[in-house]
């Protein structure tokens, strides 16, 4: 695949009941003082708090079962892992992970940590499409081919240099993570087999939603990372998966009986849609961003201020249920 690696994170959206919602109702703003008031009487923005229900169990969002996973998993590389072999793979990581989405797979019930390690380079010679507008038509010139008509993998590389040269002097941008040198890279090594566009009686131009273009392709020397997989077995049984995810991710862990009937109300209705309020904020507000340790936005209608964004979302434990909430700051 030509594909750049993407995240595996996935979010899990679960609603709650209609009856428990209905029950719960709408929790009306109140004044710092507890009395009721006017959620938008103050300031020209809102603090807006969303959440999104992950289940009971976090594994479900953060390991990944080989015997379902995308055909983009390195089967290879994880066996290599847990055999203590040696795999490299070129210019892609065999594994896609990070601080902030580490990659865990389980196989027989045992669970393991993956990553790579850069081990080498090398300097290859690689194909690059660019496309470039406008064309200009010479009588006699062969019509232009259609992307349409063209191989998959041209289809693809075509889609890709579009977006690049339509970007060429606009605003707008392009897709950053899919353009290389302000084309398509053909990084595989039977690309030329498949492709007509590769081919020396190739065409020199082709039309993408009626937009034609003048191909140009050249052959160009990249330098690319030769990554090892790595991997460590962290855990034998799911109980202390869990665990080690609890530890890894989640911040706040809050207990319905720890809260005032108003606090648990303004939850429900944050899960349900979403809530919002004006700084002041109001004693059940305070009281749900007390539990959720972000004290710093009860101090003041702060943008940023000790480590808070305008804009940012964690992970909380509610009794046995784990949640994605978001607080943000928007307009009235």
């Amino acid at each position: 695949m030509d594909d750049t690696p993407i995240s595996r994170r996935r979010f899990a959206a679960s609603g709650i009941a209609a009856a428990a919602v209905a029950a719960a109702g709408c929790l009306g703003g109140t004044s710092g003082d507890g009395e009721p008031g006017s959620n938008g009487a103050d300031g020209d923005r809102v603090l807006r708090l969303s959440l999104s229900g992950l289940g009971d169990a976090l594994r479900d969002r953060y390991v990944t079962d080989p015997e379902e996973a995308d055909p983009n998993w390195a089967d290879g590389a994880f066996e290599a892992v847990r055999n203590g072999t040696t795999l490299t793979t070129q210019y892609r990581k065999p594994f896609f992970s990070d601080a902030d989405d580490p990659t865990y797979a389980r196989h027989d019930g045992t669970y393991y940590w993956l990553d790579s390690v850069v081990v080498d380079e090398v300097a290859v010679s690689r194909p690059v499409l660019r496309l470039f507008e406008p064309a200009e038509t010479s009588d006699g010139a062969a019509e232009p081919k259609s992307a349409d008509a063209l191989p998959a993998i041209d289809r693809r590389a075509v889609e890709i240099a579009h977006h690049a040269a339509r970007a060429r002097g606009n605003e707008g941008g392009m897709p950053v993570g899919l353009v290389r040198r302000g084309g398509y890279v053909y990084r595989r090594d039977d690309a030329a087999a498949e492709s007509d566009l590769l081919a020396a009686d190739g065409p020199d131009r082709v039309t993408v939603r009626d937009t034609e273009y003048v191909v140009e392709i050249t052959e160009e020397e990249f330098h690319e990372p030769v990554y090892r997989a790595t991997g460590e077995r962290v855990a034998d049984t799911p109980e202390r998966m869990e665990a080690i995810l609890r530890a890894e991710f989640v911040g706040a862990r809050i207990s319905r009986d720890g809260l005032s009937a108003d606090a648990r109300d303004l939850l429900l209705e944050a899960e349900a849609d979403e809530y919002r309020e004006s700084h002041p904020y109001s004693e059940a507000y305070r009281e749900v961003l007390r539990a959720l340790h972000e004290r710093p936005y009860i101090d003041g209608n702060v943008r940023k201020d000790a480590g808070v964004d305008s804009s940012r979302a964690d992970l909380c434990r509610y009794d046995d249920v784990y949640y994605d909430y978001q607080l943000r700051f928007v307009s009235l």
